[in-house]
């Protein structure tokens, strides 16, 4: 065959190379369709090598246990919500939480993707769109068990869930205003928005994500560099909130008079709490428990007493020991920055998270009243198992680094004693 040597084929040559040999005017062509899929395989490879891996393999595990736990508690939760007009199978909730898993999975990669200031603006427009979801609940929310929290938008929406994670990086992104200009007031303008939540949170009623918020912002403001009288001032009103609650309002003073009674032989907590003890340290087995069959929310509330119960005291020390694994190493992560911004929103998003397993912990072992939340990654949940792994993600992209990249770390200490 012969080689075509007029323009034309030169052109055609230089295209499907994407470039051009020759004179100074000589134009550079589009780059072809392979180096683009080589340049997203290479995002990949930027995204693994600058994400933090151990990070991720211990959430990934929290994950796995969640798993094989639903599994554990789904046949007690099913025979008990099922009916005479409906009988639910027993890994009814099982299969449920696999969608949600498969769904949360997927929006914890996409957010981790992300860029740093892109995740910081996806955190904000969540963070305004879902305080408009409080905003509705009272108006159109959906009403379970007394509460009304939910929005139906041809699925169901617990907006205060996707908030939990959008808050904390808003905060930090308000409260990191003050590298710019000492003089802002930015406590005060993260204290409305807190203000804003809380009374919003108040009237579904959620108490217990209430003290969830305060206590978010309170680790953020800290961190921020909150003076010590001031300190003083929010730890006044953090307790004359919590008395004005116990005094004004019953869910709260239900829940408390409950924890301090000991409650009843038979309530909730304290079957929780009897069911995490009986499996003793090596657990009865997979689906041998049976005081679970008695524990209400079993799949949700209560799952650590299910934990406890077919797998054994080891399995839930180990639970706690990756809890606090990750605390240690999301802190670890942020001694080195140098943005105020990543050291807020990280130290947010991880007190966000480890902060509500810590409360479902010490509710099932009789330490702390009852709140009624998820313990997160492992719990079964729609909302809230999505909305955890978002924050997750948004936490594996806010602590992306290049490793070939020095840092000079940012003055924490320094910025604490001011």
């Amino acid at each position: 065959m012969k080689r075509d040597t007029s323009p034309s084929g030169k052109f055609a040559a230089q295209h499907a190379y994407g470039h051009g040999h020759g004179d100074e005017g000589s134009v550079r062509l589009p780059v072809p369709v392979s180096r683009f899929r080589r340049s997203r395989r290479g995002e990949l490879l930027i995204w693994w090598r600058e994400i933090d891996r151990w990070l991720l393999a211990m959430v990934l595990s929290l994950v796995a246990i969640g798993v094989i736990a639903v599994a554990a508690a789904s046949p007690a939760s099913a025979h008990r919500l099922s009916t005479d007009k409906k009988t639910l199978g027993d890994l009814y909730f099982f299969w449920l939480h696999l969608r949600f898993l498969g769904l949360g999975l997927i929006a914890m990669f996409v957010v981790s993707l992300l860029p740093k200031q892109a995740a910081r603006r996806l955190a904000i427009v969540l963070c305004a769109a879902m305080v408009v979801g409080l905003l509705l609940v009272p108006l159109v929310g959906s009403e379970v068990k007394g509460a009304k929290r939910w929005l139906w938008i041809g699925v169901s929406l617990q907006p205060s869930e996707f908030l939990k994670p959008a808050f904390a990086v808003a905060a930090a992104w308000i409260l990191s205003w003050r590298v710019r200009d000492p003089n802002l007031p930015v406590i005060s303008l993260s204290l409305v928005l807190l203000g804003l939540i809380s009374v919003l949170l108040m009237l579904q009623p959620d108490f217990g994500a209430t003290m969830l918020f305060c206590a978010v912002w309170f680790v953020l403001a800290l961190l921020a560099g909150l003076s010590p009288a001031r300190i003083g001032a929010v730890g006044a009103a953090l307790v004359a909130l919590v008395i004005a609650a116990y005094l004004f309002y019953p869910n709260a003073q239900h829940r408390i008079d409950a924890f301090l009674s000991g409650g009843a032989e038979f309530d909730q907590v304290d079957l929780a709490m009897r069911t995490l003890v009986s499996g003793g340290w090596n657990g009865a087995g997979l689906w041998l428990g049976t005081r679970k069959m008695a524990l209400p929310e079993a799949h949700t509330d209560y799952i650590f007493s299910v934990i406890g119960e077919e797998f054994g005291l080891v399995v839930c020390a180990i639970v706690v020991m990756l809890y606090c694994a990750i605390a240690v190493r999301v802190l670890l992560r942020l001694i080195d920055e140098d943005d105020l911004f990543t050291i807020l929103a990280g130290a947010g998003l991880t007190a966000q998270l480890v902060g509500q397993a810590f409360i479902n912990i010490l509710v099932n072992l009789q330490l702390f009243p009852s709140k009624g939340m998820t313990l997160p990654l492992i719990s079964y949940g729609g909302s809230s198992t999505i909305a955890l792994l978002v924050g997750v993600g948004f936490l594996l992209a806010i602590t992306r680094r290049n490793p070939y990249l020095t840092r000079e770390a940012f003055p924490l200490k320094e910025q604490l004693r001011r």
